[in-house]
């Protein structure tokens, strides 16, 4: 019986990194079967904030690549992903769906490039990806660019999340695009907002 990890994942106060290693091979089957629909929505979003779909798209903790497979189905031309995660990257190179691919952070993944459009998909939660990620990508990308991401209910529990998005834009350094809640996974009754941020 394959183990599952769901459970871990969202209880998490250690490595990441570590467990995500472990869960590579069958992350695909299980977050499928629990309805994970949030790829879906970001690349939707994105795409309906009138990103440039022939432009590179940064693929932010792109794990096995479901989200890049997302952006590509909703007619981004080129995706780039980065994931910390050595064994996550490889089930996300066998999709070939990805222009270049590395083992990285946001930092190492943006430097000398100039994305117009990153996406964080599912990243953010609780002992995971921090709030300040947040800052680090809106500080990266260009004047104009645009961030979609997720918020779990995990993370809209703690605030610290929805704190630095409203540090953006109440200050108006960032535009809200799109703010929706909606369905993350359904089987397991966990919602997600999913936002799109324009760097003024």
């Amino acid at each position: 019986m394959t183990k599952k990890y769901l459970d871990e994942v969202y209880e998490l106060d250690g490595d990441a990194q570590a467990l995500y290693a472990q869960w590579a091979g069958s992350y695909d089957a299980e977050v499928t079967e629990n309805g994970y629909v949030t790829p879906q929505r970001c690349a939707t979003a994105l795409r309906e904030a009138e990103a440039d779909l022939t432009a590179p798209v940064l693929d932010l903790g792109c794990g096995t690549g479901l989200g890049g497979l997302a952006l590509r189905l909703a007619g981004f031309k080129i995706v780039d992903g980065v994931d910390l995660t050595p064994e996550m990257i490889e089930h996300a190179r066998a999709r070939n769906i990805y222009h270049t691919l590395q083992v990285g952070d946001a930092l190492s993944a943006m430097e000398g490039q100039n994305y117009q459009s990153v996406a964080a998909i599912g990243l953010f939660s609780p002992g995971h990806a921090p709030a300040t990620l947040i800052d680090t990508v809106l500080q990266a990308l260009p004047s104009g660019g645009r961030f979609v991401f997720s918020l779990n209910d995990h993370a809209l529990a703690e605030h610290l999340y929805e704190g630095r998005v409203m540090a953006w834009t109440d200050s108006g350094a960032a535009r809200c695009l799109h703010r929706e809640h909606g369905e993350h996974m359904p089987a397991r009754d966990i919602g997600a907002t999913v936002y799109v941020l324009q760097k003024s």
